[in-house]
């Protein structure tokens, strides 16, 4: 840098002359102007005031800046958060979905912001998940189908999206398997040849794609092996002869 340049400060200051703390909180030196700044509109100085003045973030449950509402929402007694459920803004909705009680959660159930709807999804009950399984995002769906209890989530096992079906076809009970054997995705109908039980993987013996029936060879039990013997992928036949002579050896 040479001596003709200059470095532009950019950091937003309020006016404190206008500021109703200027003889309480300024005049005692415990907000300043450009860091810990409840008037300016940067979150940063928004913050330090709360985190410094917790006592203050009822005040601002109703201000025009967002943010302010925001960051308040943050430092606000449990008690005191009810109010804000209705709040317009998604961010402040945001916060409250991560802090309210687990009874009041399902007020976002069909919040109409999506960060909102997977928070409600990733706090909620397990014994309530299964409102939320016919979420309109695909993402919410994924947090549902990660904490369904598995003895429902067969419900999800023709869900609309591939990353839906693989959370599900990697949870669901073994014995429900069956349900995905015939997925449109490759990958979800591989996951399942890896889980499903060995006496059903005769149901994918003939999926149309090699790397399947791959999975199936390495753990298909002696009677379904000697069958993909002969199978139209030399892949799958070279593995599924290496897994026969593994298994007649040992018998040997």
């Amino acid at each position: 840098m040479t001596q003709t340049d200059t470095v532009t400060d950019l950091t937003p200051l309020a006016d404190c002359n206008l500021c109703s703390y200027r003889d309480s909180l300024l005049a005692s030196g415990t907000c300043k102007p450009g860091d810990c700044c409840v008037a300016a509109e940067s979150g940063r100085q928004i913050d330090r005031f709360f985190r410094t003045h917790p006592d203050y973030a009822a005040d601002y449950t109703q201000d025009d800046f967002w943010e302010r509402r925001a960051i308040a929402a943050r430092y606000l007694p449990i008690s005191q958060l009810q109010p804000l459920l209705s709040d317009p803004d998604e961010a402040v909705r945001r916060v409250l979905a991560y802090r309210i009680p687990l009874e009041w959660l399902m007020e976002f159930r069909n919040d109409s912001d999506r960060e909102v709807r997977i928070t409600v999804a990733d706090r909620l009950p397990e014994q309530q998940m299964e409102l939320l399984v016919d979420d309109t995002d695909y993402l919410v769906r994924v947090y549902v189908a990660k904490r369904l209890p598995t003895g429902r989530l067969f419900r999800m096992a023709a869900d609309s999206d591939n990353e839906v079906r693989r959370t599900v076809a990697e949870r669901l009970p073994c014995v429900s398997l069956g349900l995905m054997v015939n997925d449109t995705e490759v990958g979800i109908r591989r996951i399942v040849a890896q889980r499903i039980d060995a006496d059903d993987l005769t149901l994918m013996i003939k999926d149309t794609d090699w790397t399947v029936r791959y999975e199936v060879a390495l753990r298909a039990p002696p009677a379904l092996l000697e069958k993909m013997l002969d199978d139209v992928d030399e892949e799958v036949r070279q593995t599924a002869r290496q897994c026969w002579e593994a298994i007649t050896s040992e018998k040997e």
